[in-house]
């Protein structure tokens, strides 16, 4: 059994179409078939049965290729950590991030980072809440931001790196808007423009509504910062969203004001697994980042 042909067998099973797969990876149709046959005949099993032009894996192939995914994933992490482990400086850091960490928390660690690594690289992969903790696990990803952070797992390491509240995002005209802070209670009237249900602060926001003893009147939803800032600039709502968000200065015509009662803390951190190595040039970023937030709270 030869890495090519697990290769093969991937690209093939993922497209269900030899040609396809042929064309992608830049060789002979014929010489996918041929190492396909030979993986078969090495298994005792056919992996594909032919549907009309296409092929589809059969129920064994769907068993084999589920296990050869996590094969492969693994001999390219070692792969990768071999080639760290002689130049730990010039890797590539693959580091997921939810969008409410976009906008002022990534761009400062990174820029930071670069400053003094200017040689490692990064592949940044955005995502939901629930798809960052399940990459971690399945090896798609080996760090990722997260905030909140999740509950205690066996298999992840939670590394907090800081510590903010939730504040409301107002309309600049809003009756409120001049106040130092408000009590979560006095936006019971207000129209809400919230993340969609599903989103991890769409889930913060309702259940701070709650304790402090109503249910938001939700009118939109946006699945990013910008759209929900934008919609309480125009006046449709008014949101609930990190204060790190919002470091940059709210949107034009938005205002942002501190909630005090009840204070809604979020903790922020980064996330790792516990049961395989990191490579050495993520073990690099992870120790920076997590010394960078701790000198930034001895000045605060």
């Amino acid at each position: 059994m030869e890495l090519r042909q697990l290769r093969y067998f991937v690209e093939v099973a993922e497209r269900e179409h030899i040609s396809e797969a042929a064309e992608y990876l830049h060789v002979a149709q014929s010489a996918i078939s041929r190492q396909i046959a030979n993986l078969e005949d090495e298994l005792g099993t056919p992996l594909f049965e032919r549907v009309g032009r296409n092929v589809k894996l059969t129920p064994i192939g769907k068993i084999f290729l589920e296990h050869t995914i996590t094969a492969l994933k693994a001999i390219d992490f070692a792969a990768k950590q071999v080639e760290e482990y002689l130049d730990p400086a010039k890797g590539t850091i693959k580091i997921g991030f939810p969008t409410s960490l976009a906008s002022y928390v990534l761009p400062t660690v990174i820029s930071a980072f670069k400053r003094q690594y200017p040689d490692l690289q990064f592949q940044l992969r955005q995502g939901s809440y629930r798809f960052l903790i399940d990459a971690v696990k399945n090896r798609e990803l080996n760090l990722a931001f997260l905030g909140p952070l999740p509950p205690k797992d066996e298999s992840i390491q939670s590394t907090i790196l800081f510590t903010e509240n939730i504040a409301a995002l107002l309309p600049a005209n809003h009756p409120l808007a001049k106040k130092e802070s408000i009590q979560l209670a006095e936006l019971r009237n207000d129209l809400f423009v919230l993340f969609p249900d599903g989103y991890i602060l769409h889930k913060v926001a309702m259940d701070a509504c709650r304790a402090a003893g109503f249910l938001p009147n939700v009118i939109s939803e946006g699945e990013d910062l910008d759209a929900l800032k934008g919609l309480v600039a125009a006046g449709i709502g008014v949101s609930l969203l990190p204060e790190s968000s919002l470091y940059d200065s709210a949107a034009r015509f938005t205002v942002k004001v501190p909630i005090h009662s009840p204070t809604i803390p979020r903790t922020v951190g980064i996330i790792s697994p516990i049961n395989r190595e990191i490579a050495p040039s993520e073990k690099i970023f992870l120790d920076f980042v997590t010394n960078f937030f701790s000198r930034l709270s001895q000045f605060q």
